[in-house]
């Protein structure tokens, strides 16, 4: 996928979630993205695991993270670059609060399509909620959830046992 050659991948070779998301190096490769059936895609419903992705929580998993998300979204899911283009941003937000503030060693980001929706989630093992904070002109930080409120449909925590999931959710026109 561009973008993708000659680096590091954040999953074993056998990943299935990799391989279902035509990550190069899986043994998903062969059979290519454009090909795959759509069943191939997770559900929101069932295994939270199915279809995660895990990544080290370091800053340069959030160009991982990115490039992941416009593969998917542009090249299997052929949604358009708008569109890709929120979504790559808010994934930046979500991967960069889950890095910044959970002291997590791996977070796991997951993409999810249904019918007129896409959902995306960042999972990470800390139970500290994210707080939407009132944003000035003229701050430097602390603007990311201010944008997935705008940018995303709608948005949401979920606690988990040990952790919890910030997604997002956005409308796209099914063909």
């Amino acid at each position: 996928m561009a973008g993708l050659e000659g680096m590091e991948q954040p999953r074993p070779r056998s990943d299935p979630a990799a391989a279902r998301w035509g990550v190069p190096g899986t043994d998903g490769d062969r059979v290519p993205a454009s090909r795959r059936p759509v069943s191939a895609v997770p559900e929101p419903a069932g295994d939270q695991a199915l279809g995660e992705v895990r990544l080290p929580s370091r800053p340069q998993s959030a160009g991982i993270a990115r490039r992941l998300t416009a593969a998917v979204l542009l090249k299997q899911w052929s949604l358009t670059p708008q569109l890709a283009e929120h979504a790559v941003l808010l994934v930046s937000e979500l991967v960069g609060n889950a890095v910044r503030h959970t002291g997590a060693r791996t977070f796991g980001l997951r993409m999810l399509r249904r019918r007129g929706w896409i959902r995306i989630e960042v999972r990470d093992p800390s139970r500290g909620l994210p707080c939407l904070m009132p944003v000035q002109a003229m701050d430097l930080s602390g603007r990311g959830l201010f944008l997935v409120d705008k940018l995303s449909e709608r948005w949401g925590v979920d606690l988990l046992p040990r952790g919890k999931t910030t997604w997002f959710e956005m409308r796209i026109a099914d063909r």
